[in-house]
Formats: C-alpha cells, sequence, structure tokens
C-alpha cells in the first residue's frame, strides 16, 4: 500500500526525469478494443513526434519504439509505461496536496472518473461509452496533476482535448480550470476525422462528463432511466397501473451505463439487459446492479414468464446479442412492455454496438482487422434489430429512442426505423415524449453533487437537506411540476437502500434552478457549521441548458434551430464568470462526434460567503439560459417556467415568443 506522503510525491513529480518500469498488462481489466489503423505512414510519423514532445531526447529511442508498437498494437499511443503506480479513487480531499482548495477538487474528480470501479477502460483512460476519455495518454495525466498540486487561486488550467496547455494568471473568482474536447472545425466533424485526430494525439472525445471530470458512475443514468421508466409506465397505464409484472428490454452494461437493471428494480417492473462483453456483466452482477445472469435463450424466455406470473420486480442479465433477444420473444410471444436501447451506438464501428451472429472475440478481431467487413456487419444487425422492434411495437410495445443514437444510426443503415413523412423516426426520442416537455422545458434537470470528504455520514447527511428542501419547496409547487417533485423525493428517500454510489460518495436527482439553489445554499450553511465536509456541485450535461443535440436534448425544439448550438456555448460562458470552479465544452457526448456541443461545470462549495454569493449567481444562470432558449421555440411549458422565474427575479428580462394562428400560415402556403 502506498503511504500519503509516496502519493503526493508522486503527483507533484509530474512527467518523471528518468523511465518508469514498463507497462504490465493485466487481462482481468476490461480493456478498450484496438482502434482501426487510420494513419498513413507520414501520420504515423508524425503521431510520433507528437507523443514525444512530452520528454526529453535521452528517452526519445526507447519511447518511439514503444509508442510505435502501441499505435500498431492499440491504434492509440496511451504511453501505458507512465500509468502511475497510485491507486486511483476518489480520496479526502484533504489527502491531495497543493495549494488551491479548488483544484484539489478537481483532482478527487478526475482520479473518481479513472477509478477501476468506474472507468470502463481504466488503463486506456476511457470512463464510459467506449471512448469517453479524460486524457488520451498518462503523460497529460501526471502533467495535469502535477499542474493542479502546485496552481494557487491566482491561476487558471487551460485543457486541450486532454493536453494541459499550461497555468495561466487569471484571478480568485475565474474558474480555476477550462476544458475543451473535441473543438475541431466543423467541416473536419465527421467519425473518420475524430479517429484520425485521436490517433495523431491532437484531440479527444470527452463524452459529456468523463472529459470533464464529472462522471459520478452508473447513478446519473439510473435516475434518469428511472424517471423515464416511471413516467412511460404512466403513459402506457390503462388504469392507473403501476409497472409490476411489465417487461422492460434493453441493451449496454458497460459502455454507456449500465443503470437500466438498477433502474428497472427502483421503477418496479422487469428488466432484461442484453450484454455482449462477459467483463462488463460480471462487473455489474459483482457489484449488485443485477440480479441475474442467464446467456441460454430458453431458459431466458422461462424465466420472464414466472418472472410475469407472479409479478416480480427482478433485473436479469442476457448474455449475449440483444437482437436475438427481440427475435426470440416474438417467436415465443413474450410480450415487452417498454423497450428501448443502451448500447454506446454513438461509437458504432469501435466497439459500441456489436453485430449479431459473432462472438465478442470475433468481433474485435473483424474491427480492427477488417473494418469495412465489420461495418457491413453492424448495419446489417441494425436493420434486424430495428425489423424485430417493428414486429414488437406492432403488437403494443412502447419504444423509445434513449439518446444514444439508436434510430440515428439505424436510418443511416436503411433499417425501416422512418415515419411516413420521411423526415422523422417512427419512434420518439425519450426527450420528445418524456423528458423534454415533463422536465427540461420547466427547468428540471440532473443537478449531482459529490461529498469531498469521502465519508459516507457526508451523503447521508446531504440526502436528508436535500430531500427536506424539496419537500418544503413542493408545499408551493404548480400543480403541473409537483409529480416531478414526488419521483424525485421518493428517489432520495430510497437512495441509500438502492445501494446507488460507485466510486465517490455521490448523488444525483432533478431539480430545477429554486430547487439547485436552495439545495447547495443549504449545503454550504452545513459546510459553514461543521455538519459536514466541502461538497462539489455538477450536472450531467444532459440538461435543460448545457446540451445542444438535435437527436437528444433539444429534439423536442420544433422551430427549426435544434441544429444550433448557441445555448451550450453561452452556457459554459455565462457559467465561467459567475462562479464555476471549472467549465467544460465538448464537440461530441452520447449520440456521437458531430451530433451534439456540450456544456458543463464544477463547483467546489467550502462554507464561505463567496461561495454563497457565487452559487446563487451561476446556478440561476446555468437553469434559466436554457428555459429562455425553449421558450423562444414556443415550448408551452418553458413559456410558464420562464414568467414564473421573471416573476421571482426582477433583473430577469427575457424576450418572450407570440404564437402564430395555423389557419392563417396555411392560408399562405
Amino acid at each position: 500500500m502506498m503511504t500519503l506522503k509516496a502519493f503526493k510525491h508522486e503527483l507533484m513529480e509530474g512527467i518523471p526525469n528518468e523511465l518508469p518500469p514498463a507497462y504490465e498488462f493485466n487481462p482481468n481489466l476490461n480493456h478498450a478494443p484496438k482502434r482501426k489503423d487510420s494513419l498513413n505512414k507520414e501520420e504515423k510519423k508524425l503521431a510520433l513526434k507528437n507523443a514525444l514532445r512530452y520528454f526529453p531526447k535521452k528517452h526519445h529511442t526507447v519511447l518511439a519504439q514503444e509508442f510505435a508498437q502501441e499505435l500498431e498494437e492499440n491504434g492509440r499511443i496511451y504511453m501505458l509505461r507512465y500509468k502511475p503506480k497510485h491507486k486511483m479513487h476518489a480520496r479526502n480531499i484533504e489527502e491531495y496536496p497543493g495549494k488551491s482548495l479548488q483544484a484539489k477538487a478537481v483532482m478527487l474528480m478526475i482520479q473518481n472518473n479513472l477509478d477501476h470501479a468506474v472507468a470502463q477502460h481504466p488503463d486506456e483512460l476511457i470512463t464510459y461509452g467506449g471512448n469517453g476519455a479524460v486524457f488520451q495518454n498518462w503523460a497529460q495525466y501526471r502533467l495535469c496533476m502535477k499542474y493542479l498540486a502546485e496552481m494557487t487561486d491566482e491561476q487558471t488550467l487551460t485543457m486541450y482535448s486532454g493536453h494541459p496547455m499550461g497555468l495561466f494568471p487569471s484571478h480568485k473568482d475565474a474558474p480555476r480550470v477550462i476544458v475543451t474536447n473535441g473543438m475541431v472545425i466543423p467541416n473536419y466533424s465527421k467519425p473518420d476525422d475524430w479517429e484520425k485526430f485521436n490517433a495523431l494525439g491532437v484531440s479527444q472525445y470527452g463524452q459529456m462528463t468523463a472529459g470533464s471530470y464529472m462522471y459520478i458512475g452508473p447513478q446519473g443514468i439510473v435516475h434518469g432511466t428511472t424517471i423515464t421508466l416511471l413516467n412511460g409506465g404512466r403513459k402506457i397505464s390503462k388504469a392507473g397501473e403501476g409497472l409490476a409484472g411489465k417487461l422492460f428490454v434493453t441493451a449496454g452494461l458497460g459502455g454507456m451505463s449500465g443503470a437500466q437493471p438498477k433502474a428497472g428494480n427502483i421503477a418496479g417492473c422487469i428488466s432484461v439487459t442484453a450484454e455482449i462483453n462477459p467483463k462488463a456483466t460480471r462487473t455489474r452482477h459483482s457489484q449488485g446492479w443485477v440480479d441475474e445472469v442467464i446467456s441460454d435463450l430458453d431458459e431466458l424466455c422461462a424465466r420472464v414468464r414466472k418472472a410475469k406470473k407472479n409479478k416480480e420486480i427482478v433485473s436479469i442479465a442476457y448474455q449475449g446479442n440483444v437482437v436475438d433477444v427481440w427475435e426470440k420473444f416474438h417467436s415465443e410471444n413474450i410480450y415487452i412492455d417498454l423497450g428501448s436501447d443502451q448500447t454506446s451506438l454513438h461509437n458504432p464501428w469501435a466497439g459500441g454496438y456489436y453485430p449479431v451472429g459473432l462472438s465478442f472475440e470475433e468481433a474485435n478481431n473483424m474491427m480492427s482487422n477488417n473494418p469495412e467487413v465489420f461495418k457491413e456487419k453492424i448495419q446489417d444487425t441494425l436493420r434486424r434489430h430495428a425489423a424485430a422492434v417493428n414486429e414488437h411495437t406492432a403488437k403494443g410495445t412502447y419504444f423509445f429512442d434513449y439518446g444514444n443514437a439508436f434510430l440515428l444510426e439505424s436510418s443511416r443503415a436503411g433499417a425501416d426505423v422512418m415515419a411516413e413523412d420521411g423526415i422523422n423516426f417512427r419512434y420518439p426520442s425519450y426527450v420528445q415524449d418524456i423528458m423534454g416537455p415533463m422536465c427540461f422545458d420547466y427547468g428540471f434537470g440532473p443537478f449531482r453533487w459529490v461529498c469531498a470528504s469521502g465519508k459516507p455520514e457526508d451523503l447521508l447527511k446531504t440526502d436528508q437537506i436535500a430531500c427536506k428542501v424539496l419537500e418544503d419547496i413542493m408545499q408551493n409547487s404548480p400543480l403541473d411540476i409537483q409529480q416531478q417533485m414526488a419521483d424525485n423525493i421518493q428517489w432520495i428517500k430510497g437512495a441509500q437502500e438502492n445501494k446507488l454510489v460507485v466510486g465517490s460518495q455521490a448523488r444525483i436527482l432533478y431539480a430545477d434552478a429554486e430547487g439547485r439553489i436552495k439545495i447547495a445554499a443549504a449545503f454550504n450553511e452545513a459546510i459553514n457549521k461543521g455538519e459536514v465536509g466541502p461538497v462539489i456541485l455538477g450536472r450531467d450535461h444532459h440538461d435543460v441548458s448545457g446540451t445542444d443535440s438535435p437527436y437528444r436534448e433539444t429534439s423536442n425544439i420544433y422551430d427549426g434551430s435544434k441544429f444550433t448550438a448557441d445555448m451550450a456555448i453561452h452556457n459554459v460562458i455565462g457559467d465561467s464568470f459567475r462562479g464555476a470552479t471549472w467549465v467544460s465544452i465538448h464537440n461530441g457526448g452520447g449520440v456521437g462526434w458531430g451530433e451534439v456541443i456540450n456544456g458543463g461545470f464544477g463547483m467546489l462549495l467550502d462554507g464561505t460567503e463567496a461561495a454563497d454569493k457565487k452559487l446563487r449567481s451561476m446556478l440561476f444562470w446555468d437553469v434559466n439560459n436554457g428555459i429562455s432558449r425553449r421558450s423562444w421555440a414556443r415550448n408551452e411549458e418553458a413559456v410558464f417556467a420562464i414568467k414564473r422565474a421573471m416573476e421571482h427575479e426582477p433583473l430577469l428580462k427575457v424576450t418572450l415568443p407570440n404564437t402564430t394562428d395555423d389557419e392563417l400560415i396555411n392560408s399562405i402556403y
């Protein structure tokens, strides 16, 4: 076990002057698949030059050969020799070296993102989603942590797609870190461009919360999926009944989340989640996030029939391809009430989704050695997948796109997923049907916090504070949003029981601007009184205001502006001068490179009056920026919410839309 002194020394050392020992491959870890060879000979030379600029010339002879081998074997240069010796996990904030408490908060969150219990491919610095990276290589990690350990509250660290560009003079009210990921010129923002830039070591895919250091494990997606399932259950309810005995079928236990089994249990249904990667299945089962694992389709059918008959609440992982499940349940006439998909389909050609009829190993081999055939098989699988879904929806199944690009990639594969107008999809996004009108337009989104002490008792105390605040607010809430308030109060009250923590002592719930501000202010007061240690605030970028994504977060924007990204850019700029500890802006997220712009933040609460002032200013903007844009798109719920916000804050003046008479417009065209 490394001593605290040795840990601090390794962080402050940065890139060591002497070569560390050679990397030892750990077969027990879930490693990233080999990425396709996307560079020509001259580009490979450039990739080596780019990698070697982190190191003195005396090491270049050894490292050049080693990095060339990594590029050949992995399709990327991870600089595995430089993986540090210390264990990756969120420590008590007091254990981190440094001069700035805010910088220490960032260090804590970076290590949480790379915790083996949290990260999907920890040695390759991939947190989730198949390619959602914290850094491109281990030299960047070492250099970043050294900068954070050295910086003061009069400096700002700039992060260019995982690369620490350096510390720059600023001031105490400025963000301590500015993060960008994948911000390439639009004409060079196709998936193949990303593969090349990433292999060259000049850009990376930060997902939503991986490259911005705000991932808290699958809990966030558990909450979102739970809320979606509860509201989806209300949509299909015929007589006000709940989800008892109803079946939810989906896929993906590793890349995007692994959240669905836990969410299904909390929502009270039967869930079947298919996963092709045995290591991902074992991880979720060992963590207690899935109840049972079945690898035989006949056994699966029998088990589901029994669960339906007894109205069990049970989560089942099917070890295999989800297409086989949809097709088998059709032939066996097993009714699916709710259906979706949570594989990493934003990353279809590099391990985010797997073709039916091939083993996991066969598929990975084809992915790296025969990528064109692999792509053909993926698209054939998508066509089969969509066809099987269509057979079930014809029987009454409610299917929704979970924003992972399932419908988008299926349409590109020529699958039968388009509506009669040939423009829209035949199935709604969950944002269009549920989250947009029920949550985002009202300002409700994924507010999250991390107890920087690492103490479970601090998390319990903050849970109690948050619940009390929500209960008080609910007493005077409009009827339109009381159901969402009630769902989140229920969530918080069951949070400890459901053992949602993976990695840091963190929590998430959906709250509007009023709720976020009052909860954060109550936390800050508790910190001031010594009742809890410092708290790090954040959110999923999947929110009211942080993300412009035409196929997910802003899919319920119908004024033609859903393909614009002004909102996310304004969000980050506005957060940065209103008090955020760090901000991030990404090209890419859960729907893919070039398909979305994501803005996020982190904020440290330390119990001071300055923190109280910052949280009130920043959180109000962070939410109402998005409500105003949604209001201008003529979303009725958002118009209601922004009018209510203006009543409470006299300094807020938002341009409101005038509605038109459809008969008038139709008479002209």
